[in-house]
């Protein structure tokens, strides 16, 4: 039977393989749809990514998904038309708004978020703005929005648990926008692209700034195919049909070697910071506190000297897409400061783990830090070890010392 949102027939789809790999070819281009296009041409359940796009734009727009060549290469092509009227200016809050407020599973949520957050920065970058005064002109069209949110169902469908990505074609030339003519890659390209490996690949605008944010943003760089096992494929085309040159995107699908490089796991976050020089020290541990009971990945201060000589502090903050909005907030209500900064970051992190030792009848957690099953770290909780110390009338340093002495007994 088929389903009123889209044109393809809906069947059956297997229970996704977890645990699984994906990398991402883009070396001629890469754009929502075409990324899009692949994920759905290499199995994701179009079921799924259809619910998640109602689910942020109900009834607003329809995916057509059907079979075209490019330069002699099968491939899926999506569109998705919009079925109300559209403009094609819309802001980060808007768009912040409409996902978080969206009854997602919490990975899609936060991988969408996640994606228009390095938009929004990139932009903000680009055009010399403060990031919540960013308006998306293409980007924030039904149909870019409905391709982040489509892409981050399928890749959730999947079950994949790792993306990488190799070299990014971006394309030549120049290209008309909503701010006239400008040259390929276009700002926000280049600002979401630095420190990956990159190629011209052809003329035009091959790469699109919400088909780079998802790549930067889901995918981890890697130079070459990892060495391992392929167990499928998904093939995703744009509208452009050059001669010579398949205007597509690969997605290969398998179980692939880890290597160094791909041992640890990357995280997006957004950082926020702002320069403080008029609050009493003595209030910065309680705003440290605050922000870390929000929810914040971290906080931290950097010493600094602003204009005069004035000594100050930069205030720091660590988040997830989804709480960073939370955050900002907070931090204008701890903190006299007039504004913040904000920006995208990659974090690599490691497998963590917590484990139970005693000191003298008194329980200590140990965290553990892994990559491929081996332990890398293992650090005390520090509040179990000052209620130990306290506890047993001894020192930190000597209650510190005989935790981590116990765990290293336990594993030997």
């Amino acid at each position: 039977m088929a389903h009123p949102l889209y044109d393809r027939p809906v069947t059956s789809a297997s229970p996704p393989t977890r645990s699984r790999h994906a990398f991402v070819d883009a070396t001629n281009g890469v754009a929502g749809d075409m990324l899009l296009g692949a994920l759905l041409d290499a199995g994701a359940d179009l079921t799924e990514v259809v619910a998640a796009i109602e689910a942020v734009l109900p009834d607003t727009v329809r995916l057509t998904v059907h079979t075209v060549h490019r330069a002699g290469l099968r491939a899926t092509k999506v569109d998705v038309t919009p079925l109300v009227d559209d403009h094609h200016h819309r802001d980060w809050t808007t768009i912040r708004a409409l996902i978080t407020a969206a009854p997602l599973p919490q990975p899609v949520r936060t991988n969408a978020l996640a994606v228009f957050a390095a938009l929004a920065a990139a932009e903000a970058e680009a055009h010399g703005i403060d990031v919540e005064r960013v308006h998306f002109h293409e980007v924030g069209a039904w149909d870019s929005i409905a391709d982040v949110v489509g892409v981050c169902a399928a890749v959730h469908d999947l079950g994949l648990s790792r993306l990488s990505c190799g070299v990014i074609g971006l394309g030549s030339g120049t290209v008309r926008a909503a701010h006239g003519e400008i040259p390929v890659p276009v700002p926000a390209v280049v600002q979401l692209a630095l420190g990956w490996r990159v190629t011209a690949g052809g003329q035009g605008e091959l790469a699109t700034p919400t088909g780079v944010a998802l790549l930067t943003t889901l995918c981890e760089p890697s130079p070459t195919l990892p060495t391992g096992v392929l167990d499928g494929v998904g093939i995703g085309a744009g509208t452009r049909d050059d001669p010579g040159r398949p205007n597509v995107v690969r997605v290969l699908l398998g179980r692939f070697d880890a290597t160094e490089e791909q041992a640890s796991h990357p995280q997006r976050s957004i950082e926020i910071s702002t320069n403080v020089d008029d609050l009493d020290p003595r209030l910065w541990p309680e705003v440290l506190t605050r922000l870390l009971s929000a929810r914040a990945d971290d906080a931290w201060l950097v010493p600094i000297l602003m204009k005069k000589g004035r000594p100050a502090h930069t205030l720091h903050v660590l988040a997830d897409a989804e709480t960073a909005p939370a955050l900002r907030d907070l931090i204008v209500e701890l903190v006299p400061t007039l504004g913040v900064r904000e920006h995208a970051v990659t974090k690599w992190v490691l497998d963590r783990r917590w484990v139970e030792v005693e000191v003298d009848g008194h329980s200590v957690r140990i965290k553990l830090g892994l990559r491929d099953g081996e332990v890398l770290t293992a650090t005390p909780e520090f509040a179990d070890v000052a209620a130990a110390a306290l506890a047993l009338g001894r020192t930190q340093r000597d209650v510190l010392t005989a935790a981590i002495g116990a765990w290293e007994r336990s594993v030997h």
